[in-house]
């Protein structure tokens, strides 16, 4: 860390003392000193250190439960420099904020998880993923993995889980340990001609469940983790397929087990065959060293090389954004030089920009400019408290702007950080479909935006769909498969998804 610019020995020593003990002195110090633990509410948006010790000296806040009793009592607008919008605004984010510290972003679980998986699989004829985490929901509050164990293995697959993590309660065939994160994560130990029954069990919602066990009722059967049951026979068990087919029903994919329609699509065989997560042929927003990114071009473009794709798109910010660094002119023109004179055979690069839209729908770039980007991609950075008509009619003055491409993080929303801005979506796809602008699902675990529910409004309404990572390293560029995740779970086919398509056919979309 010595040749990190900005970090000393003093930040350097912190660091260590935080990956080694989960936990820094000097914080707890300070903590106890000032009498509280403010952090969580630095949760609430827009609630600063500054207001906070304001809360605290004037109102005795010292923590989520307080703020919300001293908003709904209205004691915060008479303030100084908070009023009651301000005091409403408190008011809506102390929920979010609860949730948020329950609750750890996808990327974070799916990983541990996987991690847990690896040391599991020596033990196990079969270890998978189950609950939220395969579901791929945007945010998780524990883990659950389910294994058979190889025969004689049984003590041993226990033995090596509890050594991952603190045990919190142990049984014959459950174990649940306290990872270093803070999450939970629960084994259960099943029976080969159960594994099926105990997966589909342990990945669908509640609701999902109480729906499949409603329908096996009717039919006279009874499901549970075990199997499926008819009387004390079990007729399906060993795989999820045969448990579905036995209850007259297509198999529901993984990330739609929530209990929003899909359970009757399938007892009508019309769930539509997902985007699978293989299907990717190129990335087109990512952003480098001419930017706010940690890579080079050339590091970017070979890692998607790695990663199969035929083609990558460069997107760097360019124009006004001072925040994420955005280049001008002349860094555009040394870009683009560079791009042409790259020698790395086997995929297409092609250059591209993230330019802001400002307040009034404009962009941050002149046209002049912008037509000389193989493509565009527009989106809010500022100004995301607008008043929902005058937000929509910013991103439809956008989507009509001759050169643009993709409307990238449409909702501008930040999982557990931010919620999305108001707009008439209706109306801003219904614009987007018109002027062939792509809609983005981006799939940085901080965004995953388009949310679900609005990539199957966009779906619905045949809307063109584009997955991309929004990297900022090569390391980011693992998350294509969240992305995907997120598509699906919005129900989307490769057919709706842009960057599915062959390089020739991508680059027809580009000449609308």
């Amino acid at each position: 860390m010595d040749n990190i610019p900005g970090v000393g020995e003093s930040i350097a020593n912190k660091i260590e003392e935080i990956i080694k003990t989960r936990s820094l002195k000097y914080r707890n110090k300070l903590i106890r000193k000032i009498g509280f633990d403010f952090t969580e509410l630095m949760n609430i948006e827009g609630l600063g250190p500054k207001m906070i010790k304001k809360l605290h000296e004037e109102l005795g806040v010292k923590s989520l439960a307080d703020l919300d009793k001293a908003a709904k009592e209205g004691r915060i607008r008479s303030l100084e420099g908070f009023g009651e919008k301000t005091e409403k605004k408190i008011m809506d984010n102390v929920e979010f904020a609860r949730v948020k510290n329950k609750r750890v972003l996808l990327s974070t679980a799916f990983n541990e998880a996987q991690e847990v998986k690896k040391e599991l699989i020596p033990f196990a004829e079969k270890v998978e993923v189950a609950g939220s985490i395969r579901r791929m929901k945007e945010t998780i509050g524990d883990i659950d993995i389910l294994a058979v164990a190889k025969r004689g293995k049984h003590e041993e697959i226990i033995k090596k889980f509890a050594r991952l993590g603190k045990v919190v309660m142990e049984g014959e065939t459950k174990i649940r340990i306290r990872l270093d994160s803070g999450l939970n994560c629960d084994l259960r130990i099943i029976e080969l001609d159960s594994f099926g029954s105990a997966l589909q069990y342990f990945t669908g919602s509640k609701d999902h469940s109480i729906e499949l066990r409603k329908i096996a009722m009717k039919k006279g059967l009874k499901l549970s983790e075990y199997g499926l049951f008819k009387n004390d026979k079990k007729i399906a068990g060993r795989n999820e397929e045969e448990v579905y087919k036995k209850l007259g029903m297509q198999c529901v994919p993984p990330e739609l087990r929530e209990n929003i329609g899909e359970v009757e699509l399938a007892q009508k065989n019309k769930i539509p065959e997902l985007i699978n997560y293989d299907v990717i042929k190129g990335d087109l927003q990512m952003h480098t060293k001419y930017s706010d990114g940690g890579n080079s071009v050339e590091e970017m473009v070979l890692k998607c090389k790695n990663l199969g794709y035929e083609y990558v798109g460069i997107s760097d910010h360019a124009g006004n954004l001072k925040i994420a660094n955005s280049m001008g002119a002349k860094e555009v023109s040394k870009q683009r030089k560079e791009i042409q004179n790259l020698n790395i055979k086997g995929i297409k690069v092609l250059q591209g920009a993230e330019v802001n839209i400002l307040a009034d729908g404009s962009l941050d770039v002149p046209d002049k400019l912008l037509k000389e980007f193989d493509f565009v991609i527009a989106a809010v950075h500022s100004k995301f408290n607008m008043a929902r008509d005058e937000m929509t009619k910013r991103l439809i003055k956008a989507i009509k702007n001759p050169y643009v491409i993709i409307l990238a993080h449409p909702t501008g929303r930040k999982v557990l950080r931010k919620e999305s801005y108001d707009a008439d979506w209706k109306e801003v796809f219904k614009a987007a479909k018109e002027h062939g602008v792509l809609l983005e699902i981006n799939a940085h675990p901080e965004r995953l935006d388009l949310p679900d529910s609005l990539i199957n409004q966009a779906v619905k309404m045949n809307c063109a769909l584009i997955i991309n990572t929004d990297s900022h390293s090569v390391d980011n560029l693992e998350y294509m498969k969240f992305g995907i995740g997120q598509a699906r779970r919005g129900g989307c086919t490769r057919k709706a998804v842009a960057n599915a398509l062959s390089f020739t056919k991508f680059l027809e979309l580009l000449k609308k």
